[in-house]
């Protein structure tokens, strides 16, 4: 029973690093231009459609695998859209120390969602989508948005944290029902 606490708490810290680690780094660096903005927001939602597919092996859930397939579907919108509008702007994101950051940690986050079974795996799977929506929303909210320069680009983030919020929402209700 304590090994599931400890698994749960895990995906929390490694959002609360994720979040440190793009708020500093964007610091650091003075801003982020738009290439990079796009780079950072692509890639997390890309790493969270990773995220579902290992949901989709692992669990037998009815609940998390609905909550998988919704991150697959919504994402992958996400994802179109930016290119869309990347592609109109003739915008190519561009790699930076934030995307690789968040790389690095999805790698550590899907060995971990990897070695985890049965309702054991929901537990980690739901606990790292809450921590992961939280540290998402904020990074956008409080770096993204303000250090995008285009207006497109500023308005295009700004109508997705909606339904990231509404991911946040729909994780917290699956938690509390795996948690009964």
């Amino acid at each position: 029973m304590k090994k599931n606490v400890i698994q749960l708490s895990r995906p929390l810290v490694v959002a609360s690093f994720l979040l440190l680690g793009v708020t500093g780094n964007a610091q650091q660096n003075k801003g982020l231009t738009d290439p990079e903005v796009a780079s950072v927001a692509v890639t997390a939602n890309q790493i969270d459609i990773e995220f579902a597919k290992i949901a989709f092996q692992h669990s037998r859930n009815p609940e998390v695998l609905n909550f998988a397939k919704t991150m697959t579907n919504d994402h992958n919108a996400v994802i179109n859209q930016a290119v869309a509008l990347v592609t109109k702007l003739k915008v190519t994101p561009q790699t930076n120390s934030l995307t690789r950051q968040l790389l690095a940690d999805a790698e550590k986050t899907k060995k971990k969602l990897q070695s985890a079974k049965g309702a054991g795996f929901d537990k980690v799977y739901i606990g790292n989508e809450v921590a992961y929506h939280r540290s998402v929303i904020s990074a956008i909210e409080t770096v993204l948005i303000p250090q995008a320069e285009n207006a497109e680009l500023k308005s295009f983030l700004q109508a997705v944290v909606p339904a990231l919020k509404t991911h946040l929402s729909h994780a917290e209700m699956v938690e509390k029902m795996l948690n009964k």
